[in-house]
């Protein structure tokens, strides 16, 4: 465990540390090149598997409803993960994975574990419902707990909390829900095609009310739960190992049962899916959402409270901590560098304000014991990329800081002041092209 010095050193003193060399296997190109291949495989592969349950027109049906609620869903996670934004590499995997590599794991299992319980108990339906009760949440949620495993292991440095955890669990539930809405409404279409039912009382409507109208969020709302456990796991000490491993697991096992529950509602009677998901699902969705919101919350207000220490020791101006851990005034800073700059600008000063918040969280896992063997050198890596932007960066957070901090009270001095509280005016004496010079007013940078 590094040791984390009272204040980084100045900018012009010299950083120690080197990187270590990757092996084999951690370089970029084995890693992109065996991903895409699998993902490339296993989508032409879901596919086929979707075309042929479904029909070319049933596929491009579904395939044109269920695409509906993906950009929604995604500009939410996205909207999540604006404090830290992640690069957008680590969403796409996760779609990709949840889309393709998931939704054919869960495919292939599911059919072959309901087959086999058909066959050992000579009772179909039977295997059916045990299939979608029991199998099924199992197969789906491991399926698509291995796309945040991996980003955990592979993208540490992008993984560094609980809205981590959630964002990249959310699209990747989102992607597998989106493939799976493709099989669902283009099945349904084809029931519709050979019944002749057409309009609202169609079986295609019936599915896309419940699954695309009423609980979009369901899939996502299950592999948070397994993202929140990877996300307390990394802010998690790297000593204490069983916690590491026993949270998400944790969440694994709750995103079991709730996804159980949710596909059992159909059992439950008549009224069973309402009640479910009216006493149950509503609650739990409300619940998660408030802990999000929470948590991004806290996450600024960790910003404000550790990068001062990075003012005392000359790397940011002192107006720039609270401009960080305020969301409005990080957009009135890219709106300034974008009047001022153009597009180039407005992306140095997103990167700015990306960096500075990585190093805001970076510092405040190491004062609290749980930062990593390389916090020194990274700790100078996202100062170095913080010192190539300051040019542009600074002017457009000052002057974010200045439109946004709330007037600060001045109370009356027991001396007189000229001007203020009644006093007459001072003589005006000459400044710049000959106008008075006026003292500028007082601000409080740190006050939110």
């Amino acid at each position: 465990m590094a040791t984390v010095p009272p204040y980084p050193p100045h900018p012009g003193a010299p950083s120690g540390g080197a990187l270590r060399h990757a092996h084999w296997w951690q370089r970029k190109w084995v890693r992109y090149g065996a991903l895409s291949t699998l993902l490339a495989l296993s989508g032409l592969v879901i596919l086929a598997l979707v075309r042929e349950q479904t029909g070319t027109e049933g596929f491009l049906v579904g395939l044109g409803l269920a695409v509906l609620p993906v950009p929604l869903l995604t500009a939410v996670f996205r909207w999540l993960d604006r404090v830290e934004p992640g690069p957008w590499r680590n969403l796409l995997f996760a779609f990709a994975w949840g889309a393709c590599a998931a939704a054919l794991i869960a495919i292939v299992a599911n059919s072959f574990a309901t087959r086999w319980i058909a066959t050992a108990t000579a009772d179909p339906s039977s295997a059916d419902t045990l299939g979608a009760t029991v199998i099924a949440p199992i197969v789906e949620e491991s399926a698509k707990a291995a796309a945040v495993l991996l980003v955990f292991l592979f993208r540490r440095r992008d993984f560094t909390g609980i809205v981590d955890g959630v964002v990249i669990a959310g699209v990747t539930a989102t992607g597998f829900a989106f493939t799976e809405n493709i099989l669902y409404l283009g099945t349904a279409f084809g029931t519709d095609q050979l019944t002749g039912d057409r309009g609202i009382a169609s079986v295609t409507a019936a599915t896309f009310f419940v699954r695309i109208i009423m609980s979009p969020f369901a899939h996502p709302l299950f592999t948070v739960l397994t993202g929140i456990g990877f996300g307390i796991s990394a802010l998690s000490a790297e000593r204490q190992h069983v916690r590491r491993v026993l949270l998400p697991l944790s969440g694994l096992l709750l995103a079991m049962g709730m996804h159980a529950i949710w596909n059992a509602s159909s059992t439950f009677g008549e009224y069973g899916f309402i009640a479910v998901y009216a006493a149950f699902m509503v609650p739990a969705f409300g619940l998660l959402t408030w802990l999000v919101i929470w948590t991004r919350q806290r996450e600024l207000r960790t910003v404000r409270e550790e990068l001062p220490a990075y003012t005392v020791a000359g790397w940011l101006t002192p107006a720039e901590p609270y401009a960080l851990g305020s969301m409005r005034a990080r957009r009135m800073a890219r709106e300034y560098a974008h009047r001022r700059g153009g597009r180039p600008a407005a992306r140095a000063v997103a990167q700015y304000e990306a960096y500075a918040t990585s190093l805001a969280f970076l510092r405040h896992r190491g004062r609290r014991g749980r930062a990593g063997a390389d916090f020194v050198v990274r700790e100078q890596e996202l100062l170095q990329e913080l010192w190539r932007r300051r040019d542009v960066a600074r002017p457009a957070l000052d002057h974010a800081a200045r439109a946004t901090a709330p007037p600060v009270a001045v109370a009356a001095p027991p001396w007189p002041v000229y001007g203020v509280y009644g006093y007459p005016a001072a003589p005006a004496y000459p400044g710049h092209l000959g106008q008075a010079v006026v003292p500028y007013p007082a601000y409080n940078p740190y006050r939110s």
